[in-house]
């Protein structure tokens, strides 16, 4: 039997704080000296950090989200996955106490974020290939009748009617139609 006392706390992988830490450094425009300086930490610590060697406390975090302007959170959660697929019956859903209505929240919009929302039919026989949009794409689908395999380049994905998927859409990605009479909503979320 295990003292939970005397058991040390799991620690936070140390990759997705110096990646989290880079990245807001960088989405900052700040250097390693400037931000070291704002957060009142030495620049040696924070550079042990971003190269994933350092072991950073509750209080040196809070200090360097305070001077990124973020969230203590984004500092420290576990990396997004890459593709997210929600099935057709899965995900939180909200009953209305009023009514039949039933919402499933498949993705929630970032502040500073814009959405384009696209109506798509597509017919197998042929695979739309995309590029890479602009960075910081997000594309999010709903398949609504048919089957379709979409998704980044060697991460595709088969969808049925009913399922969401979320993607970065600023890797090529591609869309093939598996029957016919395929259609889904597309929505391009821009940062």
């Amino acid at each position: 039997m295990t003292d939970d006392a005397t058991t040390p706390p799991a620690r936070l992988p140390l990759d997705w704080i110096a990646a989290a830490l880079r990245r807001e450094r960088t989405r900052a425009g700040l250097s390693l000296s400037e931000l070291a300086k704002r957060a009142g930490i030495a620049k040696s610590t924070l550079s042990q950090l971003e190269a994933a060697s350092g072991n950073p406390g509750m209080e040196t975090l809070w200090a360097l989200g305070v001077a990124l302007g973020v969230p203590f959170s984004a500092l420290v959660e576990p990396p997004a996955p890459a593709v997210q697929v929600i099935r057709a019956g899965e995900g939180p859903a909200v009953h209305s106490e009023q009514s039949s209505y039933l919402a499933t929240l498949l993705s929630a919009s970032p502040p500073g974020a814009r959405r384009d929302i696209y109506r798509v039919r597509l017919e197998p026989g042929s695979v739309r290939a995309s590029d890479a949009h602009i960075p910081g794409t997000m594309e999010h689908l709903v398949v609504s009748a048919g089957r379709v395999l979409a998704g980044p380049r060697g991460e595709e994905e088969e969808l049925a009617p009913g399922d969401y998927m979320a993607f970065r859409g600023d890797v090529p990605h591609s869309y093939e139609a598996l029957a016919p009479g395929t259609a889904f909503v597309l929505i391009m979320q821009h940062v």
